[in-house]
């Protein structure tokens, strides 16, 4: 019987308004490039994977800022060459650098998804213990207050607070500690393989792949789901 339920943050509870396809194409813009932002988001998946994989091998901010910068401006170069363009890694490195600028200035732009507020309502009332676990290295409470979800999770365990992230299983033993479960009791929900469905299966916790626009046609993982309407039925 499943007690626990466990959500990543990025992409999978909030995403970004105006999206980051749409921001990183007015970019290149800007330097001369004409992307369309839906080239730019059909890239998006291999370079995130790229990024998580190398975060979880050594988080960024353990990083010398040398080694920092040359693994985002790999992030961005990838990014580009998968929507189609040629750029130079000092043309990667200042469209990430304003990139970074604008989302640290739009924060307040994170916005829910539209099935959050739903189906987190639905899981509290069937009496589940309801945590976010994500690989950030800040204090998340103030934005969880301002997206009104500390009303709805009982926890957050951040890298921050564990010191490992994801996929390292440290952080789901935390958070079945504080959900007072054991790993067949809970679930994990979130859009990365390798971060959140390896992890928590390494753990011992069922993982539910989110994968809302049906960018991994190739990773055959079951169960996968296309929205958050659909933990339910995995409640049993």
């Amino acid at each position: 019987m499943i007690k626990a339920v466990f959500f990543d943050f990025y992409y999978t509870l909030v995403g970004y308004y105006p999206p980051r396809e749409q921001v990183q194409a007015e970019l290149c813009r800007e330097f001369g490039i004409e992307v369309t932002p839906e080239a730019i988001r059909r890239a998006m998946p291999a370079a995130d994977q790229f990024y998580y994989m190398e975060n979880a091998r050594l988080p960024a901010s353990r990083r010398p800022a040398e080694e920092k910068a040359a693994l985002w401006t790999e992030y961005e170069l990838m990014l580009l060459r998968g929507a189609g363009v040629d750029a130079s890694p000092e043309v990667a490195f200042q469209i990430l650098a304003k990139f970074g600028m604008k989302m640290r200035a739009e924060e307040d732009h994170l916005v829910l998804f539209d099935d959050v507020e739903p189906t987190l309502s639905d899981l509290a009332r069937r009496g589940l213990v309801l945590g976010l676990v994500t690989n950030v290295d800040y204090d998340i409470g103030p934005l969880l207050e301002r997206l009104g979800l500390s009303a709805c999770l009982r926890f957050a365990v951040t890298s921050q607070d564990v010191g490992v992230g994801k996929p390292d299983p440290a952080i789901f033993r935390a958070a079945l500690e504080r959900a007072q479960a054991r790993p067949e009791e809970a679930i994990h929900v979130g859009d990365q393989y390798h971060a959140d469905v390896v992890g928590a299966l390494n753990a011992g916790i069922k993982a539910l792949f989110l994968d809302r626009e049906d960018d991994f046609p190739d990773v055959s993982y079951s169960p996968k789901i296309r929205g958050l309407a659909e933990v339910a039925r995995f409640l049993d």
